[in-house]
């Protein structure tokens, strides 16, 4: 299936920056308007996205097509690599090693999330009611983990995989550019980590609960 693994694994690494990381940029600001804006500013902002000309042609374009075959290859790169201990250290192994786990984690949380959310409003569920739906799903303890552990780890999978798309691409070559892009991405992994658990946190309070207010004019 992956016959040219070269231009395959370029293809996953692009894909993985810009439709992919994209749309997880995407998502955290989208989803931390709700700590910013409480419900009614989240909902702002999940309107603006679903009022963009042609949405559902971007969903699946810029980010389905192109997320199942970084998914997909990158299940195959989980299963077939082995780590490289000639040319990387213990650390780095080690994060190759955790990158194919949370790529496997990501991908489940995922589908898994999309089918709570976005496949609920393509049924048929209103679009007001998104806010309602997290907040039943942030108001159960055990959802409240497994969503905890799949924020982490889609973070870590964008974070990590940022540092070897510079080292793949030939952006960072030398161990000085290496090092201090391994301390910008442990930055980014932290402050998204936040921003997301924020967010998740942020569904699980009362004003949630219900649908705001709307200001008669």
């Amino acid at each position: 299936m992956f016959k040219n693994s070269y231009y395959s694994r370029k293809l996953h690494s692009l894909l993985g920056v810009i439709p992919v990381g994209f749309f997880l940029i995407e998502h955290l600001l989208t989803n931390y308007s709700a700590v910013k804006g409480g419900h009614a500013g989240f909902l702002k902002s999940v309107n603006w996205l679903h009022e963009l000309p042609l949405v559902l042609l971007l969903e699946i374009v810029g980010i389905w097509l192109p997320l199942a075959y970084h998914a997909i290859y990158g299940l195959y790169v989980a299963y077939t690599a082995k780590n490289n201990v000639s040319n990387y250290g213990y650390f780095r192994n080690q994060m190759f090693m955790l990158q194919r786990v949370t790529g496997v984690i990501t991908f489940i949380f995922v589908v898994w999330h999309f089918s709570q959310t976005r496949l609920q409003v393509a049924l048929g569920l209103p679009q007001d009611q998104v806010g309602l739906r997290m907040h039943e799903i942030a108001t159960v303890p055990f959802y409240g983990v497994l969503y905890c552990i799949g924020i982490l780890a889609a973070v870590f999978h964008f974070s990590n995989g940022m540092w070897s798309f510079l080292v793949s691409w030939g952006i960072t070559v030398g161990p000085r550019a290496q090092r201090v892009s391994t301390y910008i991405w442990l930055g980014v992994f932290i402050l998204m980590s936040i921003m997301f658990i924020m967010s998740f946190a942020a569904f699980s309070g009362s004003e949630f609960g219900q649908l705001p207010q709307v200001a008669k004019g």
